[in-house]
């Protein structure tokens, strides 16, 4: 018989060495690689070409072929030869495990005599390649045969056993010593050379690596290969016991446990040095494995034992790696087998937390390899709980950066398993002796001081962070370490354990019950403000997890033991505490009646000792801090409300009615913010309420128990904040937010007008505005602020404009139109004394911008600018601007209505529109503004000038008068100098129309008028000839026009009048006073206008003569005798056909007042007469002969020569008719 099996001994004796080889090559096997990773996500995911992607792990724990697709021929090619693949490990297991060794030897002798030369790298890749692939088809072999061939072996017959029997039933030995040989040749991944190991850190190159790389993966694939090979045994033998026969006492087990204990240990050593050099930060973000084939190593080691645990009954994982690190953690030696971890480890329990944590993260992977988040793996707290109490002891001694990993690392456990109670009071222990501590970690700066809890809603906000952890492997996880104390990271841990489902929820009366019992009354005294920080953030997160209601009274009564003076820094925190509690009451939909009482209660007292007068200014400086806080929480409160149905008013107390009096100005614009808040958040909730889809019939009660929160909240702000605001409306620095309120109070009263006050209805809205927009008595920057707010709100508008809003009375149109003018009137009072812009001013300017846009807006006053032809083109008009067009539009409106009720109507209108405009202006006159002054006396002049015909009215002219008398002939003129020169004009030709249409008053008018022209003629007047000044001189520039009218007529010839009255008049001898000055001025007045009325051109003509006459100073004739040329030549264009009739009468005139008196003066003037103009003067041939007759009859004395000679002369200048008369001269 042993003939029959000599042929398959040897591979040089093989029949089948001629057969194809081809067919004898089974696929390549599974090995542990890493030259594929260049993916991005290669953290999470395995080697499709390893033991896991393959599906060997799967197979072998499945009690799976091997390789069910390879070794099915005949023979098998190992190590390049082909062998029978049903004996070949029986027959020939020395000679294929001593080749195994030669090719390990090979392997091993390239790397230690492998250079450095590139041209060389590529050939040495392939062969140590081939060489490792050949040693991983062996052990692929090895396993493949046991599955396949090896039966448990029985008693064997004496002298029946077949040879081939006889070996195979002494093969499992053969393969333990062999196995074992094997271990002894590979030596520990801690012993291989330093140029080997540094093979892990290797880069990805593309394919080719060095001899070392695949040496180092190789003893990775040994090691794995080695315990799969023996675990196939056990489970092929069924039980029994594997002896070894060239060594003593060797087992499969004791080899299997021998070797498992050395790759742990030196795995667990690998880690070792990773987290050498792994910061705190990076804790579970750095990996425990040098590559992912180590990492598959591990994962691989964890579903081995873990189902040799289940189903062998041996210990598990957990166990192994427990025994590994506790004599790590406390400093005692291991344990024999697990000799040889380094000797040095920078934090041994820091250490422990970071492996454990990590390996329980690879126990998320399946034995496909593939990464789920369902738990694969059994949860080991025991440990974990012994490495709490090490980090929990205060004789440990650690640092917060070190316990803040630790506690980290518990809280990625209880992400991957159920989380622990025990471990929960454990920390609770520590954490309840340590509620003062700050835990901040000083190198990591202000990002280790964990979030601050500014307000209520961040206290809620954090407190649902805590109970809401972020994923592992997520950003918001992986940062925790920076932006979380360790107490922060607890309470997540802490909020994890009271969300276990539980159907008897002992855990959580167990969890709750403890944390109660660490308070005190003694306890809650110690507590520093970083203490009830804590204790505040502790309560939220119970009282999220578990019975809400009762973790608030809880943490009530626990507040309530704090001394009663305790510093306001405590108190800000308690207020912060309750108030994120009311949130979370408001977000269950809870009432919060209860606990806003107890709050409320307790800011009025202290509000009460921020009033008080005795209270130092220190001390009512840092009762500011709480106060502050509160108002900030209570705001929160409202924004994050519903529907404000859960007894929210309740928060606004009379606390406030001491508050707000006490106020300084910063202090108060945040109350008025806050103040404007719940406005708002009310009437948004209220509009939503009645806008939202109609209640059902059957729950009418629902809607009306709504509406009664809502006016209940509405009464408490009536109550408690209305009457400050209106206190404050006369201030004359406002602030900002006193307007907006004021306007929020106005809204609440549109929308629900039964909750105002009784002193304000019947017409809530209608008294507000007068309060705070219509009151003449108004600071302008109230009133630009407020009323915007109202114009700009359409349903405001529009249910006025239709008459049937409710709390609305009358219009508010025209009451708003005059505030806005007195605005306008007032804009610069708040100028620095300087004159310069305030930051006030600034404000008030763009605010009377937007008033002056809405108020062009209304129905009303655009109506009117329709009606006028004068709607502005400009999108944006200045408030002056807007002002001069209003005043033109009013006055074309007027002037066009001709019904007599209508323009009684209209003028009772336009005085609405002004108010009592002389008291506007008055403050510019006493402080003597001069900006101010001269908008004051434009404006007022715009309104004369267009509003003339309306102030003649019997209704109108009292404020006429007022203007006259207060504005143009007051006793001192020195402040309104130049503002006189500018507005003057507007003035009198406004002045002019009115005297002129005025019924009952028109006379009176016409005497102002003259007394207005003479008193600035006269002052405005040079004193020295000055063709600058007189061309500018106001009465003359309000005379002048590009083409006559009448009312510029009517004007010129009452200037005339006073000019020729007052300053051509001569008294005596003397000539009237600055003559030059007058007389160029009347020069001025007639060039300037094309006036054609003889009557109205020879009115000056009396004087011109007169001074012809009568004074000889050069420039009083030249300036004479160009004003007569200027008056005859006007006069001679109307009477082209006779000489003009008014011209003759006037100097026929001359002629006898002066006869006898100025003879010889008199001819000579009117040589100058007859040389302009001389038709006119042959006209007074008879008159003049006559009278030269009748003064020598009279003198008695017969022909004077002299007269005669000057009338011969003058006759000389009149042609024929002078001709004729000297003859008639000469035959007297």
């Amino acid at each position: 018989m042993a003939d029959d099996f000599s042929q398959s001994l040897t591979p040089p004796v093989s029949p089948f060495a001629a057969g194809s080889l081809c067919e004898l090559t089974p696929a390549r096997p599974p090995c542990f690689c890493c030259s594929s990773e260049t993916r991005e996500d290669t953290a999470w995911h395995l080697s499709a070409e390893g033991y896991m992607g393959r599906g060997s792990l799967k197979r072998l724990l499945l009690r799976l072929d091997p390789a069910p697709a390879d070794y099915e021929t005949d023979t098998v090619e190992i190590f390049g030869f082909p062998w029978v693949t049903e004996t070949a490990l029986v027959e020939s297991t020395k000679l294929l495990f001593g080749i195994f060794r030669q090719k390990v030897f090979r392997l091993e002798t390239m790397v230690q005599s492998s250079s450095h030369d590139f041209g060389q790298a590529c050939n040495l890749h392939y062969e140590a390649e081939d060489l490792r692939q050949q040693c991983v088809m062996f052990l692929q072999y090895v396993k493949v045969f046991l599955h396949r061939y090896l039966e448990p072996s029985s008693t064997l017959e004496a002298g029946h056993s077949h040879p081939y029997e006889e070996l195979e039933a002494q093969l499992p030995s053969a393969l333990l010593d062999e196995l074992f040989g094997v271990t002894l040749l590979v030596g520990r991944l801690k012993d291989l050379p330093a140029n080997v190991q540094s093979a892990f850190t290797i880069q990805n190159q593309g394919k080719i690596f060095p001899p070392s790389w695949h040496l180092l993966h190789l003893h990775l694939d040994i090691h794995w290969s080695v315990l799969e090979i023996l675990h196939l045994l056990e489970q092929k033998m069924q039980g029994q016991i594997v002896y070894a026969h060239q060594f003593e006492n060797l087992m499969n087990t004791s080899l299997f446990e021998e070797h498992l204990c050395s790759l742990l240990c030196d795995l667990t050593g690998l880690a070792i040095g990773k987290y050498s050099k792994v910061r705190p930060t990076e804790a579970l973000t750095s990996h425990h494995y040098p590559c992912t084939c180590t990492k598959e190593l591990w994962i691989l080691l964890i579903h081995l034992l873990e189902c040799r645990s289940k189903v062998l009954h041996t210990k598990s994982f957990w166990s192994y790696m427990n025994l590994l690190l506790r004599p790590l953690v406390s400093g005692k030696p291991a344990a024999e087998q697990y000799s040889g971890l380094p000797a040095h480890c920078k934090d041994p329990l820091g250490f422990t937390w970071w492996l454990v944590t990590h390996l329980a993260e690879l126990g998320q992977y399946s034995r496909n390899g593939t990464f789920q988040n369902e738990k694969q793996q059994e949860d080991n707290w025991s440990f974990v709980e012994e490495l709490l109490k090490s980090t929990c002891n205060p004789k440990g001694g650690l640092q917060e950066e070190q316990i803040r990993m630790h506690v980290y690392c518990c809280l990625s456990l209880c992400l991957l398993w159920e989380p622990s109670t025990n471990a929960v009071s454990i920390l609770w222990d520590y954490y309840s002796q340590n509620l003062n501590g700050s835990f901040t970690v000083p190198w990591l700066g202000l990002s280790g001081l964990g979030s601050l809890c500014k307000t209520p809603l961040a206290l809620l906000e954090q407190g649902r962070s805590c109970c809401s952890p972020s994923p592992l492997r997520s950003s918001g996880h992986s940062q925790l370490y920076r932006s979380a104390n360790s107490f922060h990271i607890f309470l997540r841990v802490l909020a994890l354990c009271l969300a276990q489902d539980s159907a008897s929820g002992a855990p959580r009366r167990q969890i709750k019950g403890r944390i109660y019992s660490k308070f005190s009354a003694k306890k809650m005294q110690k507590l520093s403000e970083a203490g009830l920080m804590n204790f505040l953030l502790l309560f939220m997160v119970v009282a999220r997890q578990v019975e809400l209601e009762d973790v608030a009274g809880r943490a009530c009564e626990l507040l309530g033991q704090l001394p009663p003076n305790c510093p306001p820094g405590h108190r800000t925190l308690v207020w912060k505490g309750q108030l994120a509690l009311l949130l979370l009451f408001q977000e269950r939909g809870l009432d919060v009646g209860g606990q806003a009482s107890w709050l409320a209660s307790s800011f009025n007292e202290t509000a009460k000792e921020f009033y008080n007068k005795t209270t130092e200014a220190s001390r009512r400086l840092a009762l500011w801090g709480p106060l502050g806080s509160y108002l900030e929480g209570v705001a929160e409160v409202f924004e994050t409300s519903t529907n404000l149905s859960l007894s929210e008013e309740k928060l606004l107390n009379e606390g406030f009615d001491w508050l707000l009096p006490a106020c300084r100005q910063s202090e108060l614009s945040s109350a008025l913010g806050f103040l404007q808040i719940v406005l708002a958040q009310l009437r948004r909730v209220h509009q939503r309420s009645v806008q939202s889809a109609p209640t059902p019939a059957w729950a009418p009660a629902a809607s009306s128990a709504v509406k009664e929160r809502h006016l209940a909240v509405a009464a408490a702000l009536w109550a408690h904040f209305f009457p400050f605001l209106r206190s404050q409306r006369l201030s004359q620095t406002p602030p900002t937010q006193l307007a907006d309120s004021a306007a929020g109070f106005t809204l609440l009263a549109f929308d629900l007008p039964s909750s105002a006050p009784q002193d304000l209805q019947p017409s809530p809205v209608h008294s507000i505005m007068q309060c705070f927009g219509w009151d003449d008595m108004l600071h302008p920057l109230l009133v630009t602020r407020y009323l915007p707010h109202l114009l700009q709100n359409s349903e405001l508008g529009s249910v006025e404009s239709n008459g049937s809003g409710v709390g609305v009375s009358g219009s508010t149109q025209t009451p708003s139109v005059r505030s806005w003018f007195r605005c306008v009137l007032q804009q610069h009072l708040h100028k620095n004394p300087d004159g310069s812009d305030s930051r006030a001013g600034r404000a008030m300017e763009e605010q009377l911008c937007e008033l002056t846009r809405l108020v062009l807006r209304l129905p009303e006053v655009d109506g009117l600018l329709q009606r006028a032809g004068l709607q502005p083109t400009a999108t944006r008009l200045e408030p002056n601007q807007a002002l001069e067009v209003f005043v033109k539009a009013v006055g074309c409106v007027y002037s066009s209505l001709q019904v007599l009720s209508e323009r009684s109507a209209m003028v009772t209108r336009a005085l609405d529109y002004l108010g009592d405009v002389l008291k506007h202006i008055k403050p510019y006159l006493i402080n003597k503004n001069q900006e101010g002054i001269h908008l004051a006396y434009w404006a007022v002049g715009c309104i004369v000038k267009h509003w003339s015909p309306l102030l003649a009215t019997s209704k109108a002219q009292q404020l006429l008068f007022r203007i006259v008398d207060g504005l143009l002939l007051p006793h001192n003129l020195t402040q309104q100098d130049k503002a006189l020169r500018n507005s003057l004009p507007l003035y009198l030709q406004g002045l002019s129309v009115a005297s002129s249409v005025s019924q009952s008053q028109g006379l009176y008018l016409k005497k102002q008028l003259c007394s207005v022209i003479n008193r600035y003629l006269d002052h405005f007047l040079p004193a020295t000839p000055s063709t600058v000044l007189i061309a500018n001189h106001p009465v003359l520039l309000g005379a002048c026009e590009t083409s006559p009218s009448l009312r510029g007529a009517a004007l010129r010839r009452t200037i005339l009048q006073e000019l020729c009255g007052s300053f051509l008049r001569f008294k005596g001898h003397a000539p009237p006073p600055r003559l030059v000055s007058v007389l160029m001025f009347l020069l001025e007045l007639l060039r300037r206008n094309n006036d054609s009325d003889p009557a109205l051109l020879t009115m000056p003509l009396p004087s011109l003569l007169h001074c012809l006459m009568r004074v000889n100073e050069p420039q009083v004739k030249k300036t004479s005798t160009e004003a007569l040329q200027l008056v005859m030549e006007r006069c001679a264009a109307t009477a082209t056909e006779r000489p003009c009739d008014q011209m003759i009468t006037v100097l026929r005139s001359f002629v006898e007042e002066n006869e006898g008196v100025y003879d010889r003066q008199v001819y000579s003037v009117l040589e100058t007469v007859a040389v302009l103009n001389s038709s006119v003067v042959q006209a007074l041939i008879p008159n003049l002969s006559l009278s030269l007759r009748n003064i020598e009859h009279k003198r008695g004395l017969g022909k004077n020569a002299a007269m005669r000679n000057a009338y011969r002369k003058l006759l000389d200048h009149l042609g024929e008719s002078g001709q004729a008369e000297m003859i008639c001269l000469e035959e007297d």
